[in-house]
């Protein structure tokens, strides 16, 4: 189960916590720092690992930004060690490892925007004041200087910190047409962190939401992974759909908020959709559980499921609503989004599944599934059976306890029902009791069609009735050949 990030501390346990926080940098750190400072540069750690020092967090990479030119960066960081990599010179960064610290240093940045894609226009700058103005928001845009360990906030970014608020650093209208992605990270930040987007900030991002169309899909997709892996998904989702980023860049989801499902919840779709994303979340498992949180492709599920609602809406006689086959146009939908947001293909292929089949568990709560339709559910659901078990208990939002109680026993029963199949046969990976080379030496063919018809009439056969032994799958495959020569 994730856990919900705690309150910022106060300003005043943040200051005094500022104090002696340094001082506890690796030495390997302060070596480096001082070599930098032999040759004239300043260099400062910013960003992420300060932010999340204040808040109690370790960092595993180490951001630092200079005024050392790439070149001088590469050479100095040479002889702090041997391994050392040019992971974007164009851009002025430089890495490095020495045991199990990991080092990216960033000249001062000054970037410049083209107006009509988000590359920048690289230019070096000339102070940390500067570099730090053009960062997302303050809490981002922080920086200790080292090796004097002096603390640099020039845009009250701690004070942010302590107020749980993200804000950008400039003017917001001139921060998101510089990068429209920052309005992304916005959002990524609200689940990540918790915070709220001060009201300025907010009003940008609504104004200028359409920006977002230039950002590539690719890093769209990172942005939205990071928000789905936060701690307060429902926060980070909300900013997404209230600021239209939604309507640009997953545009089903706001589309369910005019929609109203059939079990005539006290939530619309788009309510229900964000209750059972946290549902779902909060069913995840440790680390070597099932379904180990934080799990993208549940999520990612439980988001999508009903996205085929308003395509299949439907007003009934007497003013009910109906979304017949729902869950077949939603899985379709659902592979069509994640392609465009450049997805890998095993991940459009487990969400794409799970949303077909979060429906198929209906019913049972009203006519108890013979073992052969347990088995196919067990074999339909294949390795997603775990997150579809998750899926389905999270789909249920009614505020009717007897109702809810009753598909939650019910679906204790079918998980019962699915371990006692399991003690007395393989149901999660069922095959037929002869394999290819078997029916054609017992039919005298050869490879072709006839094989694959016979091997599926025994896998009906051991769906419907379980294992039935080599003799009488035998017996059974001779009446059928015979009949099928007939």
């Amino acid at each position: 189960m994730t856990s919900q990030p705690s309150a910022p501390p106060s300003l005043d346990v943040l200051r005094r916590r500022a104090a002696g926080l340094w001082a506890a940098l690796p030495p390997e750190i302060t070596e480096l720092a001082e070599a930098f400072e032999r040759e004239g540069h300043e260099l400062a750690l910013v960003g992420g690992p300060v932010r999340d020092a204040f808040l109690g967090r370790s960092s595993a990479d180490l951001d630092f930004t200079t005024s050392a030119s790439p070149e001088q960066s590469e050479r100095l960081l040479k002889r702090w060690t041997r391994a050392t990599w040019d992971m974007g010179r164009e851009f002025g960064t430089i890495g490095g490892r020495r045991g199990e610290l990991v080092v990216e240093v960033t000249t001062y940045r000054a970037d410049e925007y083209d107006g009509a894609t988000r590359k920048p226009v690289v230019a070096f700058g000339t102070s940390l004041h500067g570099d730090l103005a053009r960062r997302d928001f303050t809490v981002n845009a922080m920086a200790v200087r080292l090796p004097s360990l002096e603390f640099v906030d020039p845009f009250d970014g701690l004070s942010d910190l302590a107020g749980g608020l993200l804000r950008t650093p400039i003017d917001p209208e001139v921060s998101f047409g510089d990068d429209p992605l920052r309005m992304m990270r916005a959002a990524r930040f609200a689940s990540q962190l918790g915070f709220e987007i001060e009201p300025a900030t907010f009003s940008a991002m609504a104004a200028m939401a359409s920006r977002i169309e230039i950002v590539s899909a690719e890093r769209v997709r990172d942005e939205l992974t990071k928000l789905l892996l936060g701690s307060r998904v429902r926060e980070g989702l909300a900013a997404l759909v209230d600021s239209s980023l939604a309507d640009h860049v997953l545009p089903e989801l706001p589309a369910l908020k005019l929609e109203v499902d059939e079990h005539h919840h006290h939530k619309d779709v788009y309510e229900h959709t964000l209750t059972v994303v946290e549902q779902a979340i909060a069913l995840e498992t440790s680390p070597d559980g099932a379904v180990p949180g934080p799990d993208l492709v549940l999520r990612l599920a439980a988001l999508l499921h009903d996205i085929g609602k308003p395509a299949t809406r439907r007003l009934e006689p007497g003013g009910g609503v109906s979304f017949h086959h729902h869950e077949v146009v939603g899985a379709k939908l659902a592979a069509r989004r994640l392609k465009a947001l450049r997805f890998d293909k095993d991940t459009i292929k487990a969400v794409e599944h799970l949303v077909f089949l979060h429906l198929r568990f209906h019913g049972y709560a009203d006519a108890r599934w013979s073992d052969s339709a347990v088995r196919r559910y067990v074999v339909d659901a294949g390795a997603g059976l775990e997150r579809l078990h998750r899926l389905t208990r999270a789909d249920v939002t009614t505020r009717n306890r007897r109702k809810a109680d009753r598909l939650s026993f019910a679906y204790d029963d079918l998980e019962a029902r699915i371990a006692e199949l399991r003690e007395q046969e393989e149901v999660d990976a069922i095959r037929p009791d002869l394999d290819g080379t078997q029916i054609m030496a017992l039919l005298g063919i050869t490879p072709g069609r006839d094989v694959g018809a016979a091997y599926k009439y025994l896998l009906e056969l051991r769906m419907e009735h379980g294992p039935l032994g080599e003799e009488r799958a035998e017996a059974e495959l001779r009446a059928w050949w015979e009949a099928r020569q007939g």
